[in-house]
């Protein structure tokens, strides 16, 4: 096949889509790291530093096909299991303790970086493997196949998430029990055992809520859930009584994207301080400097990066490489929604980085590595769809 042909299968929308992220994750954290003076690094320049990494770690991934990738599955799986257990047992030196969470290895010379990121990646491609393999073997499907399919796929996802709460890392579990979710959606799984199993768990989810707020002591003692953990839903619920403590990222998040209104104050005219601005808080940094306008155009332009992904998923003759489109979507959208949703008040605090735009390694590696899985996906997939005729 000749290289002009090899160009045109190359998804430019994504990569455009990527580029436009990029821009506004510059100007975004020039905007916050000229507002403020919380930190004396230059988080901008580290940014594209990993923005370059990220772009090799996309053209890593695409000289592997999706079916090459699958048959990396276990590998990458089992990897990442590795990388989390060393991570919970390596000494205070090499993976400390942040705010009551050891959560980060640190590299010398690189920082700190957060392996779940990468886990919840491996944790796509594990489980769009388990799936697509159990429903080519099993094309009469049965009550019997569905719970034996059900049994695989939580046996898969219940490691990696137990090793991140330990740490505990309730965000990133979050995010993982999203993507678990959504796939058991998609596989195809009858509703007559996923509505009582997701009955079960609603009911279960709202026990834990009335516990959170009338008997925390519980689920700190049973559930290794830390008080600070706690002060978020108190926060998100009163931030006004929790002011001085755990609601003064809301209320000053609050104030920041109210006071930018339609068009915003302007660069570098912030009058709220916000403490992590640059990260979990990006969005109200953008809210109040480019106001509801600029607000729109990152919201927009990450609903399009799904928008396309979807398009991809749909496109694609390979259930694999759906099922991936599928967990990739569930990621990233889930952190969309709840990164803005927590700095609007909708939703409880939760420390998730806004995708492709809040500062973070790690996270955007994360990203990097799930958008490099959909650019090998769209470049692979024509080669089947069409003869070479």
């Amino acid at each position: 096949m000749n290289s002009s042909r090899e160009l045109t299968k190359f998804d430019y929308v994504l990569a455009f889509l990527l580029f436009l992220l990029f821009c506004a994750s510059c100007i975004a954290l020039y905007s916050a790291q000229t507002t403020s003076s919380q930190y004396g690094e230059n988080f901008l320049l580290k940014q594209i530093i990993w923005y370059v990494v990220g772009i090799c770690i996309i053209g890593g991934i695409m000289v592997f096909e999706p079916d090459q990738i699958r048959k990396l599955s276990w590998y990458l799986y089992g990897f990442s299991i590795m990388i989390l257990i060393i991570l919970f047992i390596s000494p205070a030196s090499i993976a400390p303790k942040v705010n009551g969470a050891k959560s980060w290895f640190i590299l010398p010379g690189f920082g700190s970086f957060q392996p779940s990121e990468i886990t919840k990646v491996c944790l796509i491609i594990m489980l769009s493997h388990i799936i697509s393999k159990h429903n080519e073997k099993n094309v009469y499907r049965t009550i019997q196949t569905d719970f034996l399919l059900l049994g695989k796929i939580t046996f898969v996802a219940i490691l990696p998430m137990g090793l991140v709460m330990l740490q505990p890392d309730l965000g990133t579990t979050l995010v993982m029990m999203v993507i678990t979710v959504g796939l058991i959606f998609m596989s195809g799984i009858t509703w007559k055992i996923l509505l009582p199993i997701f009955t079960t768990i609603i009911a279960a989810a709202s026990t834990i809520f009335y516990l959170v707020l009338q008997a925390p002591e519980l689920l700190e003692k049973y559930l290794n859930v830390r008080k600070y953990q706690f002060g978020r839903i108190y926060s998100w619920l009163d931030p006004y009584t929790y002011s001085s403590g755990d609601g003064y990222h809301l209320l000053n998040s609050l104030k920041a994207i109210g006071s930018g209104m339609l068009t915003g104050k302007g660069i570098g005219e912030n009058e709220v301080y916000i403490p992590e601005n640059h990260t979990d808080f990006i969005f109200a940094v953008v809210a109040e400097q480019y106001g509801f306008i600029g607000a729109t155009v990152v919201i927009c332009l990450l609903f399009l990066l799904l928008y396309h992904i979807t398009k991809v998923g749909l496109l694609s003759n390979s259930d694999f490489a759906s099922y991936i489109c599928v967990g990739v979507i569930c990621m990233i959208g889930f952190h969309v929604i709840q990164n803005i949703g927590m700095t609007i008040g909708l939703l409880p605090i939760t420390g998730i980085p806004l995708p492709f735009i809040s500062y973070g390694g790690s996270s955007l590696v994360g990203n990097m590595f799930a958008l490099g899985l959909i650019f090998s996906i769209r470049f692979y997939y024509r080669t089947y769809m069409f003869s070479e005729e």
